[in-house]
């Protein structure tokens, strides 16, 4: 469900995993690995850090990649694109995402495709988590 257009604040621009995110304080990329063959679940598999951002990649290889993210309340990875779709799937709470200008509100449970080459935004109202699936052509 599309809404209104909303203004995502500026503040210093990191890039991690070739996206470029805005945040107050800091990003954290953990390294305990997910590892094949086992049962897990992904919304235990990473915590949230306080004024930050947490990436733990769980699959990476030429095909494209899987990345699991917690973002504090009030962070946001700043407007870019990609060459490459996207599927971002909400695992807790719920997560602003601009595509082209229009804003999605997309909440636990639910899914967006960001498609390649056009300029998308993601912010957090609140904490969230999400897990990105992107997916070279």
């Amino acid at each position: 469900m599309a809404d209104a257009l909303v203004t995502f604040g500026s503040h210093r621009n990191n890039k991690i995993n070739g996206l470029f995110m805005t945040n107050k304080n800091k990003h954290i990329m953990s390294d305990n690995k997910i590892t094949h063959s086992n049962v897990f679940d992904f919304t235990r598999s990473i915590e949230y850090s306080s004024d930050g951002i947490v990436s733990k990649q769980i699959i990476k290889n030429p095909g494209g990649n899987i990345t699991l993210f917690a973002f504090d309340e009030g962070q946001e990875l700043s407007e870019h694109s990609a060459p490459f779709d996207a599927l971002v799937q909400v695992l807790e709470g719920e997560a602003e995402i601009m595509i082209d200008g229009t804003l999605y509100r997309v909440g636990s449970g639910s899914s967006v495709i960001l498609p390649a080459n056009h300029p998308h935004a993601v912010k957090a109202p609140g904490s969230f988590k999400m897990l990105l699936t992107m997916v070279r052509g």
